[in-house]
């Protein structure tokens, strides 16, 4: 027999305005039927003078519906708190206490956090420490069993919690927000979040609790920002749902994702996660195949390990290529190659200029050989792909800039791996990864953040249609097609206004330019190149 709902009801600020508060609960339950708990985030008490709550206090008012609330936000309402592990205030109207997990007899957890964030020592009556949150987090999360909580109660809302979600309106949650909270959410991965104080409503969509193809999946998290009762605004104030507790369901039930659901918004941020990270030396590639140099040397043959042909009689010869079907404008042994683009040439990969690229030194990493994507290339040509790819980035860094890496393995027929300047002054990588997960939402793509150090190989199949993008800090974004997708996707993200704000380049076709301004960029892009290029002799 399956579990009966239970049927709660969620309130931000009430601020003294109780009788506005209950009389409201009274007339939807009087149409909707009883609800089994009302839980207050918020300020409950207001500076309103202490009539009204004399009379709760007193008795001669009840509260409809067994009542919780979170404690002081501020010095002014310490008083109306006395007991720092919770009490009865008044008759159905219970205070929780300063922090704890209160389990009701049908098995649903509410953990709880009153008060506002406080970094200093002592930590105010109002507020909660660093210490506070990371005692909840090893109370809970210590166990092995431990998958989450139903609900979470706290009166701040989570830092970053707009991060890859619908517009929060006037909320910056950058700026604003607690993020010792976001932390407690993180850990805990509450089912239902409910918090107040910034006197609006904002229900954001469901967020994943696990990393897509790295851990199983895990329950949705729902975060709701309550405003404050009565507001003449008529802003949402009170939020009705129901729900069976995480330890009644079958866990197949439990782990469903909801249609909307979106990346978690406080995952570690790339610039977080490139703190300390140095990008290793590549190593030297020993397979030896000979390509002319562009360099002022051009015409003399130059082997991949830096020697002249002749010292080594019995090159290893690496594994041949597939043949294109028919011609290829982008292997490099074809005549339909613009080789005026060409401007480094490898063992295995070779760069050009993108034709109408969106900057000056937009440019592509191709395998010499015909390969249709990166899941198709051989051992030694992703070797020199990441070399390509590492040198590219220390390049694009000496020159204050981040670069972005996308391939799109559609209507496509050899690779072409885009790497894209973005200045630093710009946009952060938290912004551009911001930009791509948005527009991927607004236009029904589902785009998965994946392990850093996966294999594309171990996602998708050789043939099998994709969209992949790799940021600076090593992040990557992975859609695969199933039917139809945009082709100028990449392009149309970098060049919005959140990114380089040139719109109008969106479409390759709108930036081509002469054969003679091509060779002029190309020439300069070779001459930049140079110092960091690592196919130069010793």
């Amino acid at each position: 027999m399956a579990q009966k709902p239970l049927r709660l009801l969620a309130c931000g600020d009430v601020e003294g305005k109780f009788d506005v508060l209950f009389n409201r609960v009274r007339a939807i339950q009087k149409k909707s039927g009883n609800f089994d708990l009302l839980l207050c985030v918020g300020n409950f008490f207001g500076s309103t003078p202490d009539a009204e709550w004399e009379e709760y206090k007193t008795g001669i008012k009840k509260a409809p519906i067994q009542t919780y609330v979170l404690g002081a936000n501020n010095q002014e309402t310490v008083k109306y708190f006395q007991d720092a592990d919770g009490c009865e205030l008044a008759e159905n109207i219970t205070y929780l206490g300063r922090k704890g997990i209160f389990t009701g007899s049908s098995g649903l957890q509410i953990v709880y956090l009153s008060g506002t964030e406080s970094l200093d020592e002592p930590v105010p009556g109002y507020s909660f420490s660093p210490k506070d949150v990371s005692s909840l987090r090893t109370m809970l999360c210590s166990t092995s069993q431990f998958k989450g909580v139903d609900i979470l109660l706290t009166s701040p809302w989570p830092k970053y919690v707009g991060n890859f979600g619908n517009s929060s309106g006037e909320v910056d949650t950058k700026k604003c927000g607690s993020a010792l909270v976001s932390s407690l959410a993180t850990g805990l991965k509450p089912r239902y979040h409910f918090a107040a104080l910034e006197k609006t409503y904002y229900e954001r969509l469901p967020y994943r609790n696990h990393i897509v193809l790295q851990e199983n999946a895990q329950h949705a998290t729902r975060f709701i920002a309550l405003a404050n009762v009565g507001n003449p605004e008529k802003k949402k104030y009170l939020y009705a749902f129901s729900i069976v507790p995480m330890k009644l369901m079958d866990t197949a039930e439990l782990v469903k994702q909801p249609p909307d659901v979106t990346e978690n918004p406080y995952r570690k941020s790339g610039k977080e996660a490139s703190i300390g990270k140095q990008i290793p030396a590549p190593e030297e590639e020993t397979a030896c195949q000979f390509f002319f140099d562009l360099n002022e040397k051009q015409g003399r043959k130059r082997s991949s390990t830096g020697r002249d042909s002749k010292s080594s009689p019995h090159p290893k010869q690496p594994r041949k290529p597939p043949q294109p079907p028919g011609p290829c404008w982008f292997c490099l042994a074809s005549p339909e190659v613009e080789k005026h683009l060409v401007v480094n040439i490898g063992t295995h990969c070779y760069l050009a200029l993108a034709k109408g690229g969106l900057c000056d030194d937009h440019v592509l990493i191709l395998p010499i050989g015909h390969y249709q994507s990166v899941v198709e290339l051989s051992a030694e040509v992703v070797e020199e792909v990441e070399k390509y790819k590492a040198t590219l980035r220390r390049f694009f860094k000496s020159r204050g800039e981040r670069c972005v890496l996308f391939e799109r393995n559609y209507k496509s027929h050899h690779l072409q791996l885009q790497v894209i300047p973005v200045p630093l002054s710009c946009c952060t990588t938290d912004d551009i990864k911001d930009a791509f997960i948005t527009q991927a939402q607004e236009q029904q793509i589902e785009l998965l953040e994946i392990p850093e150090h996966s294999d594309i190989k171990q996602i998708a199949q050789p043939g099998a249609a994709y969209f992949y993008v790799e940021l600076d800090t090593g992040e990557k974004l992975f859609h695969r097609i199933k039917k139809n997708f945009p082709l100028q996707f990449g392009r149309e993200v970098l060049a919005s206004e959140a990114i380089l704000n040139i719109p109008d380049k969106s479409d390759w076709r709108q930036c081509q330019i002469s054969k003679e301004e091509e060779e002029t960029l190309a020439c300069r892009f070779r001459k930049d190149f140079e110092p960091f290029d690592f196919t130069l002799d010793d």
